[in-house]
């Protein structure tokens, strides 16, 4: 997840939300290791653009629990797997989507955007 701030690229503030990283073995990163919600909601009180979060299922769905979430995006790969990580491990709570993006891409991929109703 990225915010206006410091860390990785020019202008962005990088939270890592792990319980198992270490602060000070990455200085340039702002490790987040309990409190999600409140750290998150926190940050969204503050000015700057979007905020993104890449990876972590179980955290995506805790976000999505606490209405954290407005937007989700999802790429589809042209790659069939016999198996993989569910975007949401079950039981999980039926969340209503409105399509407002997609694009088909060259190669293949199809990108997806919807915003919580």
């Amino acid at each position: 997840m990225a915010r206006a701030g410091n860390a990785g690229m020019p202008g962005m503030k990088t939270l890592v939300f792990s319980r198992t990283l270490r602060q000070s073995d990455y200085p340039q990163v702002t490790i987040v290791a309990e409190n999600s919600e409140e750290t998150l909601s926190s940050v969204r009180q503050q000015s700057g653009k979007d905020i993104w979060l890449f990876g972590g299922g179980s955290l995506f769905r805790s976000l999505l629990d606490a209405k954290l979430v407005d937007t989700v995006e999802i790429a589809v790969i042209p790659v069939l797997l016999g198996e993989g990580t569910p975007l949401l491990a079950s039981p999980a709570k039926v969340t209503k989507l409105n399509l407002t993006r997609h694009q088909i891409y060259k190669s293949g991929i199809v990108s997806l955007e919807y915003a919580i109703q």
